[in-house]
């Protein structure tokens, strides 16, 4: 049989351990359990309805071990360099004096840095050049002379980008602006042009979930000279967190600006909203936010907007105020799909 164990040595054989024990553990707590999420199997590019030639190069540049970023910006170049395409770059419409200004931002996710540039004049790709201010200065965003400046600085050549048909465009719209100005009308039953906007939006994610995101424009059709939309605004016209996703817009880029929408479409990602689910919830605030001269007789704003979002591992979605489409490339083919959106058309 055994001795009988005395209290004094069981409460010291107990301490014992209970400091063995102790010395066993680590001196840090241990952090609560986290959510891993896996990136995408693949790489993924979201834009807007004009880009499925910018979201298959940006892909493919990825599957080749192109960084996010570069990939980002040569997809969205292939617009900025071709003059059919009136809402960016070369051939972009102009303000009211006839002067085509340009705006961009980029972000890249795994160095969390951002660049921009605002009324940009005399340069086909203003997204290049965000991209420098980004990688080789300590500034965001720089506007007007002092960013062509930088841009003829690192080589960039100066052009009139104003195109035949663009200025076209223009001189019709001019020739209608009021019966008191000095301008002719147009003859009667000539087609009028309508006052557009139009940006392209970019957000990409590698299959190592390493995210950027891009945002590249001509403006607002015939704006004051010197205005700046959302696309150069850092958290308006696009966003990107290397934990979260990236978002960005196009439409009207005022109401955009109100809600820093880019920002906020993450944030509700961050939050667990998917991604279009987060884009309508961003499209509500902006509604909320519209003031009623800019509301129709049912509440509805007169303008457009449409947001673009993807997640860190892939998942990606576009909502609009009206029915819209978007281009995506999930790393196997790119399409042109259905926007979620809040109304249906007038």
């Amino acid at each position: 049989m055994h001795e009988p164990l005395s209290r004094r040595a069981f409460l010291g054989a107990t301490g014992a351990a209970v400091a063995g024990s102790a010395l066993a553990r680590p001196s840090a707590a241990v952090a609560a359990p986290a959510v891993h999420i896996p990136p995408p199997a693949r790489p993924v590019a979201i834009s807007s309805n004009n880009s499925l030639r910018p979201v298959t190069r940006a892909v493919e540049l990825m599957l080749q071990g192109a960084d996010t970023l570069d990939a980002a910006v040569e997809g969205v170049k292939i617009q900025e360099l071709d003059p059919a395409d009136d809402s960016v770059g070369y051939g972009g419409l102009p303000n009211e004096a006839g002067v085509v200004q340009l705006d961009a931002s980029c972000m890249h996710g795994p160095s969390k840095r951002a660049g921009a540039v605002g009324a940009l004049e005399g340069i086909k790709t203003p997204s290049e050049v965000a991209k420098l201010v980004l990688r080789y200065t300590n500034h965001i965003l720089l506007v007007g002379e002092g960013a062509k400046r930088f841009a003829l600085s690192y080589g960039f050549k100066e052009e009139d980008l104003l195109t035949p048909e663009s200025r076209q465009k223009w001189l019709a719209w001019r020739a209608n602006r009021g019966r008191e100005d000095d301008w002719l009308d147009v003859p009667q039953g000539e087609a009028m042009v309508a006052r557009p906007t139009g940006t392209i939006n970019l957000n990409a994610v590698n299959a190592k979930g390493e995210i950027s995101s891009v945002t590249t424009t001509s403006g607002l059709a015939w704006k004051i000279p010197g205005r700046v939309g959302d696309s150069p605004i850092v958290g308006a016209g696009q966003y990107c967190d290397n934990t979260v996703g990236a978002a960005g817009s196009t439409g009207r880029g005022e109401s955009n600006i109100m809600v820093c929408g880019g920002f906020l479409t993450v944030e509700h990602m961050r939050r667990g909203m998917s991604p279009t689910d987060a884009c309508l919830e961003t499209l509500r605030r902006v509604v909320a936010m519209t003031p009623p001269r800019l509301l129709d007789g049912q509440g509805r704003p007169t303008f457009g907007l449409t947001f673009y979002a993807v997640n860190r591992n892939g998942e990606y979605g576009a909502a609009s105020i009206f029915p819209g489409r978007y281009a995506v490339h999930d790393g196997r083919e790119a399409a042109a799909k259905d926007c979620a959106h809040l109304y249906e058309r007038r």
